[in-house]
């Protein structure tokens, strides 16, 4: 495996460096982006550290309870003449932020590999990702939030429609492991939609959703609308529960069952992004070396640290020798590194407990009779959170990682003789998150996936067919989720729906001197020939 040694230090007549970090933003810029998060006066700052290094890369500061309360209050205020602007209006504010992210992606690709580990690639997947959103609904907001004429009950006596109405404060958890491009699809959409947000970052990643909060109020997005309050949920997640009117959580399934239940009490709606196991299906007539590359990026992007990369491969036995070759010679010549440019294939994991929890993983499996392919081991020579892309086979189903979510660089690869097979496998997990089909044979690749137990299935690819057609509504079935991002159904749910009738001429009750059997008959009649008419 090809190794590319992390950066770890300043040389004269260099940019400065960040966290031991060349290249990355200076200090200055770091502490500047640090004070547009609220609150935290009064509690102790958090250091953060880069994962390529270990070193520290800013001081952030922590809010508290009452800081949190006193922000969503402010927020609320802000929120009434936020919503008053012509919803063509907001969405202008997506489009000029649009063009600001594709001009000055340079400083967030530094900044999303210093605090997240990247590789720079999977980085500009973050950009990429985030400019699409804001294309998206800078265009189609105007249109999908229109009020909507209906067909009223009684034609041309019933004139009836629906407004859409904002929630009010949205509140949004946000995880370490996509920092932009989950920011900006949680967001971006509930502020088009006319809300207030109050944003929680993880600690880890904030800096890049503070960029981002940055460009938008460049954009012309008015101040106090969207907030960024920073601390952890221990402290201030009750805050965010009690004080929102829709809640929005990216996260662990056991986290966001936890938080569902303090929602469901107050009768506020919420949205969740949760776990998943996601499976890669193989058939016997995919081109192997396609199907190989393709597992390559589905598994190890960021580093396997991605609610919708692949952690189970399931393989014809025909083609399976020759697959399992191929990806492990691809996997085995990936270059793993550390640096702030395109050098390196795959970065570091971000924290610490991913380490213990994939090494953890990997030898439990190890242990009970797996056969690791290639990996399975940390890169401490590279950087403290470096873990090796593993690729394991004869994966018992008592390990741990059989079933349970790994959430790195790590993959199982099982054979099968039937498609039937196959499909009852990878739909045998409580998660229903992401899938992949790979196949010559498009239509068969559309059968197989329309009977994936998943919320988005992509054919020959891993998920970024699905990922970037932000059109298409993203989430997960069973235990991976409730609700939708992108999409219609992302921007509607951050809104109530009003429907209005008025009413003309014939009422819907006998009139006093009319007979109700009467009356009753004549409208069975019309109710007859309304369903032929429509």
């Amino acid at each position: 495996m090809t190794s590319t040694a992390a950066t770890t230090g300043h040389e004269p007549g260099k940019p400065t460096t960040v966290g031991g970090v060349v290249g990355a933003p200076s200090a200055a810029r770091a502490a500047q982006l640090a004070r547009r998060a609220a609150g935290g006066q009064d509690s102790a700052p958090v250091e953060i550290t880069a994962p390529f290094t270990g070193l520290v890369t800013a001081t952030l500061p922590q809010a508290t309870d009452p800081d949190v309360r006193k922000v969503f209050g402010e927020a609320r205020e802000a929120q009434r003449s936020w919503a008053a602007r012509p919803v063509r209006e907001r969405q202008q504010v997506l489009t000029r932020l649009h063009r600001l992210i594709l001009d000055r992606q340079d400083e967030i690709l530094d900044l999303v590999q210093l605090e997240a580990g990247k590789a720079r690639l999977d980085a500009f997947d973050e950009v990429a990702s985030t400019a699409l959103v804001a294309g998206y609904y800078g265009k189609h907001s105007a249109r999908i939030l229109g009020d909507r004429r209906v067909a009223g009950v009684l034609p041309l006596l019933t004139k009836a429609g629906e407004l859409r109405h904002p929630k009010g404060v949205v509140g949004v958890i946000s995880p370490w492991n996509y920092p932009l491009a989950l920011t900006s699809m949680d967001v971006l959409p509930a502020l088009v939609a006319g809300n207030a947000v109050v944003q929680k970052p993880d600690n880890q990643t904030a800096l890049s959703a503070l960029w981002l909060h940055e460009l938008a109020e460049e954009a012309g997005l008015p101040a106090g609308v969207w907030r960024i309050v920073l601390g952890r949920g221990s402290q201030i997640g009750d805050a965010l529960v009690e004080e929102s009117d829709y809640l929005c959580f990216t996260g662990s399934t056991p986290t966001g069952k936890e938080l569902a239940a303090k929602v469901a009490r107050r009768l506020t709606g919420y949205s969740l992004e949760l776990g998943g196991k996601n499976p890669m299906i193989v058939l016997p007539d995919a081109p192997v070396a396609k199907a190989a590359a393709g597992a390559v990026t589905a598994c190890f992007s960021s580093a396997g640290q991605l609610c919708v990369s692949v952690e189970r491969i399931y393989v014809h036995e025909s083609i399976r020798e020759e697959f399992t070759r191929a990806f492990v010679a691809k996997t085995e010549a990936l270059r793993l590194g550390g640096e702030l440019g395109y050098g390196a294939d795959m970065g570091s994991l971000t924290s610490e407990s991913q380490l213990a929890t994939i090494s953890a993983h990997v030898e439990d499996a190890r242990q009970k009779g797996a056969t690791v392919l290639t990996g399975g081991r940390p890169r401490p020579d590279l950087g403290p959170l470096f873990y090796e892309p593993t690729v394991l086979t004869d994966v018992p189903e008592t390990a741990e990682l059989f079933a349970g979510e790994t959430f790195g660089p790590v993959v199982s690869i099982y054979g099968y003789t039937d498609i039937e097979d196959a499909i009852e496998r990878a739909n045998d997990t409580t998660y229903g998150l992401n899938a992949s089909i790979w196949t010559g044979n498009q239509a068969a690749g559309w059968a197989v996936a329309s009977r994936i137990k998943a919320g988005t299935v992509n054919v020959n690819e891993g998920y970024s067919a699905t990922f970037g057609s932000v059109a298409l509504p993203m989430g997960g079935m069973k235990e991976s989720g409730y609700g939708r991002r992108n999409g219609a159904e992302g921007l509607l749910k951050y809104t109530e729906s009003q429907s209005i009738a008025v009413q003309r001429g014939l009422r819907l009750r006998p009139p006093r001197l009319v007979p109700p059997k009467l009356w009753t008959g004549g409208m069975t009649a019309g109710l007859r020939l309304l369903r032929r008419i429509r």
